[in-house]
């Protein structure tokens, strides 16, 4: 186990798979925001797997609805192995929750540029209730809700946005 003091490194992430995928595939360990690092490191997972599911669109959002389950158990695996519930390079929940944002976000860059501004935002300033699901939910659920919560607080800004801008 590694306590609270320690910084995990590419030796703790690469000792597991679940690590590796709790990690986002190693971006949980940016020294600077590693959760916005998750964040992008969203856009090449959804791209692929996007592409992957085709015309499907329905079937590829039971897919992420899986992959938030999937993550409930990945999170609390390795806060468990951390001793930190929620630690700062958990980032499979960013990555989840933002592939959801980017399902419902308009295609283009800049529809996608503001979807991740939005989602960072409210994942970094978590409102209420996301703070207070944030204090009281714990393990895997709680890591992976939060940031559900920040991704429809995103879309709805983002729909606000859509509507006014057209």
């Amino acid at each position: 186990m590694i306590t609270s003091a320690e910084k995990p490194g590419w030796r703790f992430v690469l000792s597991h798979p679940v690590h590796f995928l709790s990690f986002g595939f190693g971006s949980g360990l940016f020294p600077f925001g590693p959760g916005t690092a998750g964040t992008l490191a969203a856009f090449p997972v959804y791209f692929f797997l996007h592409h992957w599911f085709g015309q499907t669109d329905w079937i590829f959002l039971i897919f992420i609805a899986q992959l938030f389950l999937l993550g409930i158990w990945l999170c609390g695996k390795t806060g468990t192995a951390l001793g930190v519930p929620d630690h700062s390079g958990i980032v499979f929940d960013e990555i989840v929750a933002f592939m959801l944002v980017l399902f419902f976000t308009p295609q283009g860059f800049f529809w996608q540029a503001v979807a991740f501004m939005l989602f960072r935002f409210f994942d970094i300033l978590k409102p209420p209730p996301i703070a207070y699901y944030d204090r009281v939910l714990h393990g895997g659920f709680g890591v992976m809700f939060d940031d559900l919560l920040a991704a429809f607080y995103a879309l709805i800004c983002l729909a606000l946005l859509k509507s006014v801008l057209g």
